[in-house]
């Protein structure tokens, strides 16, 4: 059996998660806010950490007590975050500074308070639930969008880091899935909305909050996916989480190889000239 540490297992893809390895039989140490997730623990074994992870001391509180009570950490999920809409322009600082706390900051402080148990175990698994938005970002999101794309990058170099010290990295980018993250109590939205941006950002707050409840992603057979990612042999870096999240990939990735093409003469013209 296994020891998962799951940041944010109060509701959607981490209570999904918690859910599927305490099925497995394996122990979860898992962060909570405030209350207790409705959660069977059947077979496995449960251990509940409250902890707010915008405050820059809770990673390593974190960190020091789930090894205080399981000495062995093999899986790391950092999946607690949030989503802010709106439009950039209209955003606040401490908007933005308060959405880095959380999506970003926090896992990298879990990161590197986890780090020298994983190198002393030799092996271990960090998985940062990362968006579709950060690999293929989309309108009326810009921060949270850099806030994904910052994970996806940082998830791309620390493999490189840690490979020879037997800790695997996974970055996993779910597209919209139906959990209660658009849901009024969840999503955060810049308060104030100006009518230049009513085609644009107005277009895409409409569109969210017309598909709250109608994703077609199912947070339980995530969980099942990320079990299965991380139980191979050979873990994929990138992660992709439903057929929207695809689809939004390839047209990104189709899009940058075009416009690549398309500007490689000037791309090729700032190197120094040939010495003949």
């Amino acid at each position: 059996m296994a020891t998962w540490l799951i940041t944010g297992i109060s509701r959607g893809l981490g209570l999904a998660l918690a859910q599927e390895r305490l099925d497995r039989g394996d122990t979860v140490i898992g962060t909570v806010r405030q209350g207790a997730p409705a959660l069977q623990v059947g077979a496995g074994t449960l251990h509940l950490l409250q902890a707010d992870l915008a405050d820059p001391a809770a990673a390593l509180d974190v960190v020091r007590e789930a090894y205080t009570r399981t000495q062995v950490i093999d899986v790391i999920v950092n999946n607690a975050g949030y989503g802010l809409l709106g439009a950039l322009e209209t955003s606040t600082d401490e908007e933005m500074r308060q959405l880095f706390e959380v999506d970003v900051f926090a896992p990298i402080r879990l990161i590197r308070a986890a780090l020298p148990h994983l190198r002393v175990q030799g092996h271990g698994h960090i998985v940062n639930v990362t968006s579709i938005a950060g690999r293929a970002p989309g309108i009326g999101s810009a921060l949270y969008c850099a806030a994904k794309g910052a994970l996806e990058s940082l998830s791309a170099a620390l493999a490189l880091e840690v490979a020879p010290l037997g800790i695997k990295i996974t970055a996993v980018a779910p597209g919209a899935f139906r959990t209660d993250f658009l849901s009024e109590h969840s999503i955060r939205r810049s308060d104030q909305e100006d009518a230049a941006y009513a085609a644009t950002i107005g277009t895409s707050q409409s569109a969210f909050k017309a598909g709250h409840g109608r994703q077609a992603g199912d947070p339980v057979a995530a969980a099942r996916a990320i079990s299965e990612a991380v139980a191979s042999a050979t873990p994929p870096l990138h992660l992709l989480l439903g057929s929207d999240a695809l689809h939004r990939a390839r047209v990104k990735l189709d899009s940058v190889a075009s416009e690549m093409d398309s500007w490689q003469v000037l791309t090729r013209s700032t190197d120094f000239a040939a010495q003949s």
